[in-house]
Protein backbone atom coordinates (compact mmCIF):
# COMPACT_ATOMS: atom_id res chain seq x y z
CA UNK A 1 0.00 0.00 0.00
CA UNK A 2 1.48 3.37 -0.99
CA UNK A 3 1.87 6.68 0.79
CA UNK A 4 -1.16 8.89 0.54
CA UNK A 5 -1.12 12.26 -1.14
CA UNK A 6 0.11 14.75 1.51
CA UNK A 7 -2.27 17.49 0.41
CA UNK A 8 -5.37 16.59 2.38
CA UNK A 9 -7.64 18.53 4.73
CA UNK A 10 -7.06 18.27 8.45
CA UNK A 11 -9.12 19.12 11.50
CA UNK A 12 -7.44 21.42 14.01
CA UNK A 13 -8.38 22.65 17.44
CA UNK A 14 -6.95 25.57 19.38
CA UNK A 15 -7.03 26.21 23.11
CA UNK A 16 -5.25 28.50 25.51
CA UNK A 17 -2.30 27.25 27.47
CA UNK A 18 -3.86 26.49 30.87
CA UNK A 19 -0.72 27.86 32.52
CA UNK A 20 -0.30 30.97 30.37
CA UNK A 21 -3.30 32.78 28.87
CA UNK A 22 -1.02 34.66 26.45
CA UNK A 23 -0.11 31.45 24.63
CA UNK A 24 -2.13 29.09 22.45
CA UNK A 25 -1.87 25.47 21.44
CA UNK A 26 -2.87 24.48 17.89
CA UNK A 27 -3.44 20.75 17.63
CA UNK A 28 -3.82 18.54 14.55
CA UNK A 29 -6.71 16.27 15.54
CA UNK A 30 -6.54 14.36 12.27
CA UNK A 31 -3.01 13.22 13.04
CA UNK A 32 -3.37 12.57 16.76
CA UNK A 33 -6.49 10.45 16.27
CA UNK A 34 -4.90 8.44 13.46
CA UNK A 35 -3.73 4.87 14.03
CA UNK A 36 -0.11 5.33 12.98
CA UNK A 37 2.38 3.11 14.77
CA UNK A 38 6.14 2.67 14.42
CA UNK A 39 6.77 -0.54 12.46
CA UNK A 40 10.56 -0.61 12.79
CA UNK A 41 11.61 -4.22 12.45
CA UNK A 42 8.11 -5.21 11.36
CA UNK A 43 7.80 -3.89 7.83
CA UNK A 44 9.68 -0.58 7.96
CA UNK A 45 11.58 -0.11 4.69
CA UNK A 46 13.93 2.58 6.02
CA UNK A 47 14.34 6.04 4.56
CA UNK A 48 17.25 4.89 2.36
CA UNK A 49 16.75 2.28 -0.32
CA UNK A 50 18.12 -1.12 0.58
CA UNK A 51 18.55 -0.28 4.29
CA UNK A 52 15.34 -1.42 6.01
CA UNK A 53 17.14 -2.30 9.24
CA UNK A 54 18.43 1.27 9.58
CA UNK A 55 14.93 2.74 9.76
CA UNK A 56 15.19 6.52 10.03
CA UNK A 57 18.68 6.34 11.58
CA UNK A 58 20.68 6.46 8.37
CA UNK A 59 21.91 10.03 8.73
CA UNK A 60 22.17 10.22 12.51
CA UNK A 61 20.14 12.58 14.67
CA UNK A 62 20.47 16.37 14.57
CA UNK A 63 20.47 17.85 18.05
CA UNK A 64 17.86 20.46 18.89
CA UNK A 65 20.38 22.48 20.90
CA UNK A 66 23.50 22.20 23.04
CA UNK A 67 21.53 20.89 26.01
CA UNK A 68 20.20 18.05 23.88
CA UNK A 69 23.71 17.06 22.86
CA UNK A 70 25.03 17.22 26.42
CA UNK A 71 22.13 15.13 27.70
CA UNK A 72 22.76 12.51 25.01
CA UNK A 73 26.44 12.50 25.93
CA UNK A 74 25.64 11.83 29.58
CA UNK A 75 23.26 9.02 28.66
CA UNK A 76 25.88 7.42 26.41
CA UNK A 77 28.19 7.09 29.40
CA UNK A 78 25.77 4.49 30.80
CA UNK A 79 26.20 2.20 27.79
CA UNK A 80 28.39 -0.88 28.05
CA UNK A 81 30.37 -2.91 25.49
CA UNK A 82 27.90 -5.76 25.97
CA UNK A 83 25.05 -3.51 24.83
CA UNK A 84 26.65 -1.29 22.20
CA UNK A 85 28.21 -2.45 18.97
CA UNK A 86 30.26 0.73 18.53
CA UNK A 87 31.33 1.16 22.14
CA UNK A 88 35.04 1.05 21.28
CA UNK A 89 34.70 3.49 18.37
CA UNK A 90 32.99 6.01 20.65
CA UNK A 91 35.69 6.07 23.31
CA UNK A 92 37.70 9.31 23.66
CA UNK A 93 41.21 9.45 22.26
CA UNK A 94 42.42 10.95 25.53
CA UNK A 95 41.64 9.63 28.99
CA UNK A 96 39.92 12.87 29.99
CA UNK A 97 38.20 13.46 26.66
CA UNK A 98 34.53 13.27 25.66
CA UNK A 99 32.92 10.29 24.08
CA UNK A 100 33.16 10.67 20.31
CA UNK A 101 29.47 10.44 19.52
CA UNK A 102 28.92 13.73 17.65
CA UNK A 103 29.94 15.43 14.43
CA UNK A 104 29.05 18.47 12.32
CA UNK A 105 26.41 17.88 9.66
CA UNK A 106 24.65 20.05 7.11
CA UNK A 107 24.57 23.82 7.67
CA UNK A 108 27.19 23.33 10.42
CA UNK A 109 24.56 21.82 12.72
CA UNK A 110 25.70 19.22 15.22
CA UNK A 111 24.38 15.68 15.12
CA UNK A 112 25.12 12.15 16.24
CA UNK A 113 28.12 10.70 14.47
CA UNK A 114 27.75 8.43 11.46
CA UNK A 115 29.79 5.26 11.42
CA UNK A 116 29.59 2.59 8.74
CA UNK A 117 27.03 4.78 6.98
CA UNK A 118 24.48 5.08 9.82
CA UNK A 119 24.10 6.45 13.34
CA UNK A 120 26.73 5.36 15.85
CA UNK A 121 23.96 4.35 18.27
CA UNK A 122 22.42 1.89 15.80
CA UNK A 123 23.33 -1.72 16.49
CA UNK A 124 23.36 -3.46 13.12
CA UNK A 125 21.24 -6.52 12.49
CA UNK A 126 23.27 -9.70 12.52
CA UNK A 127 26.22 -8.27 14.45
CA UNK A 128 27.96 -10.79 16.68
CA UNK A 129 30.98 -10.47 18.94
CA UNK A 130 32.29 -12.15 22.04
CA UNK A 131 30.38 -10.87 25.06
CA UNK A 132 27.89 -8.88 22.99
CA UNK A 133 24.34 -9.39 24.24
CA UNK A 134 22.65 -6.44 22.59
CA UNK A 135 20.00 -6.46 19.90
CA UNK A 136 19.74 -4.65 16.59
CA UNK A 137 18.23 -1.19 16.64
CA UNK A 138 18.85 1.93 18.72
CA UNK A 139 20.97 1.13 21.75
CA UNK A 140 19.63 4.24 23.52
CA UNK A 141 16.15 2.76 23.16
CA UNK A 142 17.42 -0.55 24.53
CA UNK A 143 18.98 1.28 27.47
CA UNK A 144 15.59 2.77 28.37
CA UNK A 145 14.02 -0.68 28.31
CA UNK A 146 16.82 -2.09 30.48
CA UNK A 147 16.49 0.72 33.03
CA UNK A 148 12.68 0.58 32.90
CA UNK A 149 12.31 4.23 31.97
CA UNK A 150 10.77 5.90 28.94
CA UNK A 151 13.03 6.56 25.96
CA UNK A 152 12.26 10.29 26.12
CA UNK A 153 14.93 10.24 28.84
CA UNK A 154 17.60 8.50 26.77
CA UNK A 155 17.26 9.48 23.11
CA UNK A 156 18.02 12.78 21.32
CA UNK A 157 15.01 15.08 21.07
CA UNK A 158 14.26 14.46 17.40
CA UNK A 159 14.34 10.68 17.91
CA UNK A 160 11.74 10.53 20.66
CA UNK A 161 9.58 13.30 19.23
CA UNK A 162 9.07 11.65 15.87
CA UNK A 163 6.52 11.26 14.37
CA UNK A 164 5.11 14.24 16.27
CA UNK A 165 6.25 17.66 15.15
CA UNK A 166 6.27 20.65 17.46
CA UNK A 167 6.64 24.00 15.75
CA UNK A 168 6.04 27.59 16.79
CA UNK A 169 4.12 30.47 15.28
CA UNK A 170 3.47 34.11 16.15
CA UNK A 171 0.03 35.65 15.75
CA UNK A 172 -0.72 39.35 15.92
CA UNK A 173 -3.92 40.34 17.71
CA UNK A 174 -4.19 44.10 17.68
CA UNK A 175 -1.21 45.40 19.61
CA UNK A 176 -0.53 42.00 21.12
CA UNK A 177 1.52 39.12 19.82
CA UNK A 178 0.41 35.62 20.76
CA UNK A 179 2.74 32.64 20.78
CA UNK A 180 1.24 29.52 19.19
CA UNK A 181 2.68 26.06 19.77
CA UNK A 182 1.68 23.73 16.93
CA UNK A 183 1.51 19.96 17.44
CA UNK A 184 1.10 17.93 14.28
CA UNK A 185 2.43 15.22 12.00
CA UNK A 186 6.13 15.14 11.15
CA UNK A 187 5.28 14.40 7.57
CA UNK A 188 7.75 13.92 4.75
CA UNK A 189 7.35 17.54 3.60
CA UNK A 190 8.45 18.81 7.02
CA UNK A 191 11.99 17.57 6.28
CA UNK A 192 12.32 19.97 3.34
CA UNK A 193 14.36 18.93 0.32
CA UNK A 194 15.84 16.01 2.23
CA UNK A 195 12.42 14.53 2.85
CA UNK A 196 11.66 14.43 -0.85
CA UNK A 197 14.69 12.19 -1.30
CA UNK A 198 13.58 9.56 1.22
CA UNK A 199 13.03 6.22 -0.45
CA UNK A 200 10.20 5.43 1.99
CA UNK A 201 8.51 7.29 4.81
CA UNK A 202 6.01 6.12 7.38
CA UNK A 203 3.66 8.79 8.69
CA UNK A 204 1.43 8.94 5.61
CA UNK A 205 2.09 5.35 4.59
CA UNK A 206 -0.89 3.06 4.96
CA UNK A 207 1.40 0.20 6.00
CA UNK A 208 2.24 2.05 9.23
CA UNK A 209 -1.33 2.89 10.24
CA UNK A 210 -1.79 -0.35 12.12
CA UNK A 211 -1.76 0.88 15.70
CA UNK A 212 -4.03 -0.58 18.36
CA UNK A 213 -4.51 2.87 19.85
CA UNK A 214 -4.67 6.36 18.31
CA UNK A 215 -1.49 8.42 18.42
CA UNK A 216 -2.63 10.67 21.27
CA UNK A 217 -2.84 7.59 23.49
CA UNK A 218 0.14 5.57 22.23
CA UNK A 219 2.39 8.64 22.35
CA UNK A 220 1.02 10.12 25.57
CA UNK A 221 4.41 10.38 27.28
CA UNK A 222 5.93 12.21 24.32
CA UNK A 223 3.00 14.64 24.16
CA UNK A 224 3.09 15.31 27.89
CA UNK A 225 6.80 16.04 27.61
CA UNK A 226 6.26 18.41 24.69
CA UNK A 227 3.34 20.45 26.02
CA UNK A 228 2.99 19.65 29.73
CA UNK A 229 0.50 17.60 31.73
CA UNK A 230 -2.21 20.28 31.99
CA UNK A 231 -2.25 21.01 28.26
CA UNK A 232 -2.22 17.29 27.49
CA UNK A 233 -5.33 16.84 29.65
CA UNK A 234 -7.17 19.37 27.46
CA UNK A 235 -5.77 17.82 24.28
CA UNK A 236 -7.04 14.42 25.39
CA UNK A 237 -10.53 15.80 26.05
CA UNK A 238 -10.73 17.08 22.47
CA UNK A 239 -9.36 13.84 21.03
CA UNK A 240 -11.66 11.69 23.17
CA UNK A 241 -14.69 13.68 22.01
CA UNK A 242 -13.62 13.33 18.39
CA UNK A 243 -13.14 9.58 18.70
CA UNK A 244 -16.60 9.26 20.29
CA UNK A 245 -18.15 11.27 17.47
CA UNK A 246 -16.49 9.12 14.81
CA UNK A 247 -17.60 5.92 16.53
CA UNK A 248 -21.14 7.21 16.97
CA UNK A 249 -21.52 8.26 13.34
CA UNK A 250 -20.08 4.98 12.11
CA UNK A 251 -22.81 3.03 13.95
CA UNK A 252 -25.72 5.05 12.58
CA UNK A 253 -27.27 5.78 9.24
CA UNK A 254 -25.49 9.14 9.30
CA UNK A 255 -22.29 7.72 7.79
CA UNK A 256 -22.59 10.32 5.06
CA UNK A 257 -21.67 12.89 7.72
CA UNK A 258 -18.25 11.33 8.31
CA UNK A 259 -16.62 13.55 5.64
CA UNK A 260 -17.28 16.43 8.03
CA UNK A 261 -14.57 14.83 10.16
CA UNK A 262 -11.24 14.68 8.34
CA UNK A 263 -9.94 11.17 8.99
CA UNK A 264 -6.28 10.61 8.16
CA UNK A 265 -6.41 9.02 4.68
CA UNK A 266 -3.68 6.51 5.51
CA UNK A 267 -5.67 5.25 8.51
CA UNK A 268 -8.84 5.20 6.43
CA UNK A 269 -7.18 3.28 3.59
CA UNK A 270 -5.77 0.70 5.96
CA UNK A 271 -9.13 0.15 7.66
CA UNK A 272 -10.82 -0.35 4.29
CA UNK A 273 -8.40 -3.10 3.24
Amino acid sequence: MPEVNPNFARDWVEFSDPNNSDELFKIDLTWLTSYWSCIYGAGCCGIDEGKPNDGCCSDGAYYSDEADELRTLEVAKRLTPEMWQFFDEAQPKKSDGRLRISEVGLDSDRKTRKIEDSCIFLNRKGFEAEGFTGSFGCVLHHLALKEEIHFVETKPDVCWQLPIRRSFEKRELGDREISVTVIGEYERLAWGDGGAEFNWYCTSNTEAHVGRQPVYISNEVELRTLIGADAYALLKQHCDARMEAIASLAKTERKNLLPLLSIHPATLANQQN
